[in-house]
C-alpha cells in the first residue's frame, strides 16, 4: 500500500459524499454547508462546481447524465445542462438531507438529520425513479453510511451516534429487513461516518474525531487503519479507472488551520484494494 497523498486542496467546511462516476471519469463530492457540489478530473486535474439553492448531503450520477441530489427538503435531479426540479419534495423545519446511496436496483436511499442533531429526529428512506419514496428508519439521529455487499444481499447502515455499524437482509423486493448490530466501534477513537464496501466484502469506515478510516471483514473484525492528518475524515470511495485508489473526504468545521491544515481537503490513498462500481440513480 501507498502513502496517503493529497487529492485536491481546500477548505470544504463539511466535505462529505465521495462517489466515482465511470461514466465521465470524475469523482464526485459536496460541501453540504456551502451548498457545493464539487467534481474532480484525477486525469487532467480539472475541478468544477456547482452551487445548490440548499445544504445538499450527497450528489450521485444518474443514469443517462445529470445528478440526484439529497438537499435540506427533499430529494432532487439536475438534468446534464444543470436544469433542476424536485422528485421527493419533504420538507421538515430544522432537518436536512445528509448522507445517501444507490443500491444495486438503481433506488436512493437517502439519510437526513436534524440540525441541532436531537436524538429521533432523523431518517432513512428509499427512493424510486418514479419519486414514490418508503421509509426505512424512522427515528435514525445523524443518518450516515450507507452501502451494500457485492452480492447484494445485505446492506449496512451507520447512525453515528450510536457507534455502530448495523445490517440488514435485503429481500427480494429490493427493501429490507432484520436489522442487527455488525460492528461495535465503541472501544475505537472517534465516531463512524460514511463507509464504502470493496470487492472483497469488507467494510471502509471514516471515523470522524478519530483521524483514521478502518476497514472492518464482512464478520465485522477489524483488520486495517488508515491513520489522516486530520481528525475529521468523513467518508471514503473507491475511484480511478480500476477502482483502486481509496478517496477519502475530510471537514474544516471545528478544526485549527494551523494545526489541521488538510482538513477540508480531498485525500487519496493510491492501490488500498478494489471496490464496486456503484450503480448510478434509475431516475
Amino acid at each position: 500500500m501507498r502513502t496517503l497523498e493529497t487529492a485536491v486542496r481546500g477548505r470544504a467546511e463539511l466535505g462529505e459524499g465521495p462517489t466515482w462516476d465511470p461514466a465521465t471519469g470524475r469523482l464526485i463530492w459536496v460541501d453540504i454547508l456551502t451548498s457545493r457540489i464539487h467534481h474532480y478530473d484525477p486525469g487532467s486535474g480539472r475541478r468544477t462546481v456547482l452551487t445548490t439553492e440548499q445544504h445538499v448531503g450527497a450528489a450521485k450520477p444518474r443514469a443517462g447524465g445529470g445528478l440526484v441530489v439529497n438537499l435540506r427538503d427533499g430529494v432532487g435531479l439536475y438534468d446534464e445542462a444543470g436544469a433542476f426540479r424536485w422528485l421527493v419534495r419533504d420538507a421538515v423545519p430544522g432537518r436536512r438531507g445528509n448522507d445517501a446511496a444507490v443500491a444495486p436496483d438503481g433506488s436512493l436511499w437517502a439519510g437526513t438529520m436534524r440540525y441541532d442533531e436531537a436524538p429521533g429526529g432523523g431518517t432513512l428512506t428509499r427512493v424510486l425513479a418514479d419519486g414514490s419514496a418508503s421509509l426505512v428508519v424512522s427515528d435514525a439521529t445523524v443518518s450516515n453510511g450507507i452501502g451494500w455487499s457485492p452480492d447484494g444481499s445485505l446492506m449496512y447502515y451507520i447512525d453515528t451516534p450510536t457507534r455502530r455499524v448495523d445490517v440488514f437482509d435485503v429481500t427480494d423486493g429490493g427493501g429490507v429487513r432484520g436489522r442487527r448490530t455488525l460492528v461495535d466501534t465503541e472501544g475505537l477513537s472517534g465516531a463512524p461516518d460514511g463507509m464504502t464496501v470493496d470487492a472483497d466484502g469488507c467494510l471502509w469506515v471514516a471515523f470522524w474525531g478519530g483521524g483514521a478510516v478502518r476497514r472492518f471483514t464482512p464478520d465485522g473484525a477489524l483488520d486495517r487503519e488508515v491513520a489522516v492528518p486530520v481528525s475529521r475524515p468523513t467518508a471514503c470511495a473507491f475511484g480511478g479507472a480500476d477502482l483502486r485508489d481509496l478517496y477519502i473526504t475530510t471537514a474544516a468545521t471545528g478544526t485549527d488551520r494551523a494545526s489541521e491544515p488538510l482538513a477540508g481537503s480531498v485525500l487519496v490513498l493510491p492501490n488500498a484494494g478494489h471496490g464496486v462500481a456503484q450503480p448510478p440513480f434509475a431516475g
